[in-house]
């Protein structure tokens, strides 16, 4: 072959195996989806019509049919040779039905849409005005106000009247309060009022080894999710992506006893929640976006989140556009039961209301989701209250305090005046407490007297002085004490390791718990108190006979908020009888144990996140 003839073979070769394009996956007949999307606008409500349609398909006039729609599959059709099952399909008019909608104008359309007006917080004329057309037309969440099998979850938008119905009474401690009957009046219309918050649907799968909830929607207590790869967002690195993802499973994770684990390596059936971006027809999903400006996102029960990449989402640093990290929180509300509430405050609020950065689940949310999957409990290593010293405005030093509960390697700040633990708690030991061990804290004492102001740590047989000016442990005091030291050197006779301690300023005595047996350390002479040790039965006995821990007392915490002594022993509590008790009740013993409590009552949402997840950063 002449050489020229092999140049011109050779060169066509390598044109015909040049790298192709991989064929797009497309859903329209005329391919228009291939086309690059700008991104085209959601049509607006402008008129009755438009609004009837808006009603309709969020379902106002009547339940949607919701859940079980969200992919496309294959439908078995007949063969040619079937044609006894072939029947003529009845024609459809522009309308979708076979007869003309009911006028426009009807009662049953008006009083839809007072209702509509007075849950969005409008005067409910029935009319449709600016403002009612304007609150159709505000960006929100495609799942459906009403959906068939659900109950609705549609509250008045009086947060006072939410409150009530909510607490019953008000929400102040009860710590020295007789607890409800649970027959109560105010038991009952709570519970009934909760239950509407949450899909009564319950969903039962396969056995799983993590353990169940034993009620809610997923029946199991660790839930895997993924950032599908043919669903990225165009706007966001994939990195920024996820964060945001992390970090609203992360929110939900911290009120409720679910574990939330980004998995990107096990098969997709084994993933219970995917995530994804797309447009117009996306992801094989049954539901169409609609553009920019109204649906952002939708949801499935138990299943997928699928965001609409025509709206410009933004990261939560950012003051413009819409948060990614609200409406992934709001889609997962969904996931894992919850319908909307129209309640100011709400995540779940069906539209979209720009906030302040730094949103949060509000009590409402916390409680519709513990209704389906209860609340956080546990055990806890220690709890005390830390203080510490600063200087008002007018130069004055002032004494302040914080409560916190440790627990392994993490712990959490409590913030009594708010009843709930600080955001985004918890987080590790390490990270917050320096040059004390990483976890397993046996004790917190705080000696507390006229000449000495010492904070210690104990764990195992070492016990650590903490330097509260400087936030971080001593290695040597002003005294000239190293540290850490033994236990059996700074407070002879005191056996290790303890179970917890605590100082009780009455006496200056430090109360080492050991077994079944409690020690009196008295500060002044460096030596355990006369009579010590004695059993924990008699130095603190039972109101109730035989409601008492015994031994083994997992934690001792004297309580600045409520001036009182607590002891905890797994998921539960004992309010030791303080002073005023006996003025109010002489017959009380001293140091009296009050029946015991579950701490999740006393001190809320204390709850674990998955380990993936206690750094953010």
């Amino acid at each position: 072959m002449p050489t020229a003839t092999r140049l011109g073979t050779l060169l066509l070769l390598l044109v015909a195996l040049r790298p192709g394009h991989q064929e797009k996956l497309f859903h329209s007949r005329d391919h228009s989806d291939l086309r690059p999307l700008p991104q085209h606008q959601a049509e607006l409500v402008t008129d009755l019509l438009s609004a009837q349609q808006f009603l309709s398909k969020y379902g106002w006039t009547e339940p949607v049919k919701w859940e079980g729609a969200s992919s496309e599959k294959a439908a078995e059709l007949p063969g040619y040779g079937d044609a006894n099952v072939m029947q003529e399909g009845a024609s459809i008019s522009r309308y979708g039905q076979d007869f003309p909608p009911e006028p426009l104008q009807a009662p049953a359309f008006v009083e839809v849409l007072k209702k509509f007006q007075s849950l969005n917080g409008l005067p409910a004329t029935g009319k449709l005005d600016d403002s009612t057309i304007a609150a159709m037309n505000k960006p929100r969440c495609g799942v459906p106000d009403n959906q068939i099998g659900k109950e609705s979850a549609i509250l008045k938008s009086n947060p006072s009247n939410v409150t009530e119905q909510l607490n019953g009474t008000s929400l102040t401690s009860t710590t020295n309060q007789n607890p409800d009957n649970g027959n109560s009046p105010s038991k009952i219309r709570k519970k009934r009022f909760l239950q509407m918050l949450a899909s009564p649907v319950r969903y039962n799968k396969d056995q799983d080894t993590h353990g169940s909830t034993g009620r809610g929607a997923f029946s199991k207590r660790l839930l895997k999710w993924r950032l599908i790869g043919e669903g990225y967002s165009s706007q966001l690195s994939i990195d920024e992506q996820r964060y945001v993802f992390k970090m609203a499973f992360r929110m939900w994770s911290e009120v409720m006893p679910l574990d939330f684990e980004e998995d990107l390596t096990s098969p997709m059936s084994l993933i219970d929640v995917k995530l994804g971006f797309g447009r117009g027809r996306h992801l094989g999903c049954t539901r169409s976006f609609d553009g920019s400006g109204q649906e952002f996102a939708h949801a499935w029960f138990l299943g997928d989140i699928h965001f609409d990449d025509d709206e410009h989402f933004t990261a939560p640093s950012s003051d413009s556009g819409i948060s990614l990290l609200k409406v992934a929180v709001h889609e997962i509300g969904h996931v894992l039961g919850l319908s909307h509430i129209y309640q100011t405050g709400s995540i779940m609020q069906p539209n979209y209301i720009p906030q302040e950065a730094g949103f949060e689940l509000d009590w409402t949310d916390r409680k519709a989701i513990q209704t389906l999957y209860g609340t956080c409990e546990g055990s806890f290593d220690t709890v005390f209250d830390w203080i510490w010293k600063e200087r008002n405005q007018y130069g004055e030093l002032v004494l302040r305090f914080n409560t916190y509960f440790f627990r392994n390697d993490w712990y959490w700040l409590y913030e009594n005046r708010k009843n709930r633990t600080r955001y985004g708690d918890p987080i590790t030991v390490s990270l917050g407490w320096h040059g004390i061990p990483a976890e397993g804290i046996d004790a917190f004492v705080h000696i507390w007297t006229w000449t000495e102001d010492a904070t210690y740590f104990f764990k195992g047989t070492q016990y650590w002085r903490y330097d509260n000016e400087n936030d971080q442990a001593y290695i040597k005091d002003a005294q000239g004490n190293q540290y850490p030291k033994l236990i059996s050197e700074g407070f002879p006779k005191i056996p290790s390791p303890i179970n917890t301690a605590f100082f009780d300023r009455r006496d200056q005595c430090i109360y080492f718990f050991k077994d079944a047996h409690v020690y009196a350390f008295d500060v002044k002479r460096n030596r355990v108190a006369n009579h010590y040790p004695r059993r924990i039965t008699d130095v603190f006995p039972a109101v109730v006979r035989n409601n008492h821990p015994f031994g083994n007392i997992d934690a001792a915490y004297y309580s600045y908020t409520h001036n009182s002594v607590f002891l905890f022993k797994g998921k539960e509590y004992w309010k030791v009888v303080s002073d005023k008790d006996r003025q109010q009740n002489p017959k009380l013993p001293r140091n009296g144990l009050f029946p015991k409590r579950n701490i999740s009552e006393q001190w809320l949402d204390i709850c674990n996140v998955h380990s993936s997840m206690l750094k953010m950063r």
